[in-house]
């Protein structure tokens, strides 16, 4: 069992973060903001993909103990990343309006840390 400290926890989430970018950028997305902070809470990714904004939230996770990193999406989550989506907005009005949410859930093998896999789950508010 690996047990992260939160430095640890946030390297691991910085990753996760890349591996989900670079993957995002390679079909074509293009990246208009990361890490964007608002009182709502973080967006971890905000990409345009054919004029349609999308912000991406990107959970990382190391061996299975804790579950599957996608599982970590709950309504309160949902909630808190709606209204940090509607602020992105009210911020930066020449952007589309279209949008949607989507989640990159990567994850990690406990003993050999090579990455076990990464799927992208379109428009989660639907």
């Amino acid at each position: 069992m690996i047990t992260l400290r939160r430095n640890q926890k946030l390297i691991l989430g910085q990753l996760g973060e890349r591996i989900a970018k670079n993957y995002l950028l390679d079909k074509g997305y293009e990246l208009i903001s990361q890490n964007f902070h608002s009182k709502f809470g973080e967006l971890d990714l905000v990409l345009l993909d054919k004029g349609r904004l999308v912000f991406v939230e990107v959970k990382t996770r190391v061996g299975k103990e804790f579950g599957k990193p996608e599982e970590a999406i709950t309504s309160y989550k949902i909630r808190h990343l709606i209204r940090a989506t509607q602020y992105f907005q009210l911020k930066n009005p020449f952007l589309p309006q279209s949008c949607r949410i989507d989640v990159v859930a990567v994850q990690f093998d406990e003993i050999t840390e090579k990455l076990v896999y990464l799927k992208h789950f379109l428009n989660i508010t639907q």
